[in-house]
């Protein structure tokens, strides 16, 4: 739901990735948790509680506490609550369908979408950005992979979902048009507008393949084996970020000095084993801003 795609080298055989122009802030190189000196620090956002929005439903990245439903879980969830724990700041978790998180952020209702959210320079024209994953991508589809899709090139003809508004529809959009350019069927594209719709999509046999991160693919089927199956994975080189409120110096600051203490102390990696999230992806912390 940004979310994820191929790799860009793989996307580029279609032509379907144009360059990326960014504008980088490296990180504090003093960047320590001071919770007590927020004031000083970060004066814009002190004594406010900041609203973070989020799906509750992208395992294992935000997900309801099965225990306790109001409590969001996940490795996004655990780094937002660790990093402002850090500059000394109150969050409260506003959750809604993932489409809607980033207009919410540039409307004014939330401070900041952190919710496997993708950077591009588009959404960067309305949102300031703070790197801290890279993504990757799985293609999630039946047990048995019945239509046999091992790779981008397998989807030619086939019914693909993919989730509103996201980075995937636009892409397999542009690839279906290719499909066709190249004397192949088009892709039968369905949209879903939230993860548990595309996963019984794919359940339902009402789509054959459903491409997004890696970790939910993974997850998904970790929770129903007999049903599901990766059919391929690509690493990319796209920034999966936190998207906040343009022009909020203070609170990119903060996210940005947060996310580098939890590297350093060794927090942030075990967040990432803590919900079986490869630590290699996890990327250099820059703030984006166009």
């Amino acid at each position: 739901m940004s979310r994820l795609k191929g790799s860009l080298a793989a996307l580029s055989s279609f032509g379907l990735v144009a360059a990326l122009i960014l504008h980088a802030t490296p990180a504090s190189a003093e960047a320590k948790c001071e919770p007590e000196k927020v004031a000083t620090k970060y004066p814009s956002i002190a004594g406010k509680t900041l609203k973070i929005g989020q799906d509750g439903e992208s395992p294992p990245y935000s997900f309801r506490d099965p225990k306790d439903f109001k409590q969001l879980l996940g490795l996004d969830a655990d780094l937002a609550r660790e990093t402002f724990a850090c500059a000394g700041v109150k969050i409260e978790f506003v959750t809604g369908g993932w489409s809607g998180l980033l207009p919410a952020v540039i409307a004014g209702q939330t401070d900041m979408m952190w919710d496997t959210l993708y950077y591009t320079p588009k959404r960067a024209e309305q949102a300031d950005f703070v790197t801290y994953l890279t993504a990757a991508t799985g293609a999630l589809v039946a047990k048995g992979n019945p239509k046999s899709i091992k790779s981008l090139d397998d989807i030619c003809g086939k019914r693909a979902t993919v989730g509103l508004g996201t980075v995937e529809e636009v892409t397999f959009r542009d690839l279906s048009k290719k499909c066709v350019a190249d004397g192949k069927k088009e892709i039968s594209l369905v949209t879903y507008p939230d993860m548990p719709g595309g996963t019984r999509l794919i359940a339902n046999d009402r789509a054959d393949v459903m491409t997004t991160d890696l970790g939910m693919v993974n997850s998904f089927i970790k929770g129903n084996p007999e049903a599901f199956e990766r059919g391929f994975m690509i690493i990319s080189d796209y920034k999966i970020a936190v998207g906040y409120t343009k022009g909020n110096k203070d609170l990119g600051q903060a996210i940005l000095d947060g996310l580098t203490v939890l590297k350093g102390n060794g927090k942030m990696k075990a967040i990432f084993e803590k919900y079986g999230v490869d630590y290699s992806l996890a990327r250099t912390n820059e703030i984006l801003t166009k």
